[in-house]
C-alpha cells in the first residue's frame, strides 16, 4: 500500500514541472520537498520557510538544516504576522487570515523565480479537524500533493523513516498561535512565554508537548504531554512550575487528557 501511495504521490509531483513547496520543516513538509526533489531535480524545486513570531528559533534552524543537507534550494520569508488584519484578536478564522497571507506572499515569490506551481503539506488526517486554513488554500488554488495523494500521517512516517529523513518521529507542530484560546490576544511576550515553556518541557526531554494558555488576565498553562508521561511531568512537577511561574504563568496545570493536537477547537462546539 506504502509503494502505491508514493507512487501515487511521484505521479503528482511529476505533472507540477517546477514546485516551489511552503516548508515548515515538519514531518509532512520534509517528505514533500525530498520527494519532489526527487522527482523534480534540485533546479525544479524551491522551499520556502515563512519566518514569523508564530514559529520557534528551533523549527527555523531545523529546516534550513534539512535543505542544506539535502542540497534542497532554500529560502526565508520573514512575515510580520501579528501586522496581518484582525490576527492579534486570535478569531476562530485566524488560520485562514494567516494562511492567505502567507500563500499570497510565497506565490509572489514563486512567481518571480519562474515556479508555476506553489504546494503546501497537508495531509488526508488535515481533512478530519477544524482547519480554515485549508479555504485558503483552496482559494488561492494552492496544492496538496499528499492529502491529494491520500496520505495520511502514519504512513508519511513510515515513508519518511524509509527514505532516513530525521523528520519521520518528530512531533506534530503547529504554529504558536494555536496554543491560545480563541480570544485571547496575541502577542509577543505571549508567545515568547508559550515558546520558552515548551522548549523547557522539550529539553526536559518530554518528546510530544503543547502548552496551552487561558485566560489572559491571569495566565494559565495547560500542559499536554503523552499519556505515558504524564507521570514523569507530575514527578518533575515543582521544577515545572517553578519555571513556568518564572515565565510568566500565574497557574500551571497538567492536562490528564495528554497530548492532541487540535485541543482547542474543542470550545468551538460548546
Amino acid at each position: 500500500m506504502q509503494d502505491e501511495l508514493y507512487e501515487r504521490l511521484t505521479a503528482i509531483l511529476k505533472g507540477y514541472g517546477r514546485v516551489c513547496a511552503a516548508f515548515s520543516g515538519g514531518v509532512d513538509s520534509a517528505l514533500l520537498v525530498h520527494v519532489a526533489t526527487e522527482v523534480l531535480g534540485a533546479e525544479n524545486v524551491l522551499a520556502v520557510t515563512v519566518r514569523s513570531v508564530f514559529n520557534p528559533e528551533r523549527e527555523t534552524d531545523e529546516a534550513e538544516a534539512f535543505c542544506a543537507q539535502r542540497g534542497i534550494p532554500h529560502l526565508f520569508l520573514d512575515c510580520d504576522a501579528l501586522g496581518i488584519e484582525g490576527i492579534s484578536h486570535n478569531p476562530p478564522d485566524r488560520c485562514y487570515l494567516c494562511k492567505h497571507d502567507l500563500f499570497t506572499r510565497i506565490q509572489t515569490v514563486a512567481r518571480e523565480r519562474g515556479f508555476g506551481v506553489v504546494c503546501e503539506g497537508s495531509n488526508a488526517d488535515d481533512t478530519d479537524d477544524y482547519r480554515p486554513g485549508m479555504r485558503a488554500v483552496a482559494e488561492l488554488g494552492v496544492k496538496s500533493p499528499l492529502r491529494e495523494a491520500g496520505l495520511r500521517k502514519d504512513e508519511i512516517r513510515a515513508l519518511s523513516k524509509a527514505a532516513g529523513l530525521p523528520t519521520w518521529d518528530k512531533q506534530s507542530f503547529a504554529c504558536l498561535a494555536t496554543r491560545f484560546a480563541y480570544g485571547e490576544e496575541l502577542t509577543i511576550e505571549r508567545l515568547g512565554m508559550i515558546g520558552d515553556a515548551e522548549q523547557f518541557l522539550l529539553d526536559k526531554g518530554f518528546r510530544f508537548v503543547r502548552v496551552r494558555l487561558h485566560d489572559g488576565e491571569a495566565p494559565i498553562a495547560r500542559i499536554e504531554v503523552q499519556p505515558e508521561e504524564i507521570e514523569k511531568a507530575a514527578a518533575l512537577a515543582a521544577e515545572i512550575n517553578a519555571y513556568f511561574k518564572k515565565a510568566g504563568f500565574a497557574y500551571v496545570t497538567l492536562d490528564l487528557g495528554g497530548y492532541r493536537t487540535g485541543s482547542m477547537n474543542a470550545t468551538l462546539s460548546l
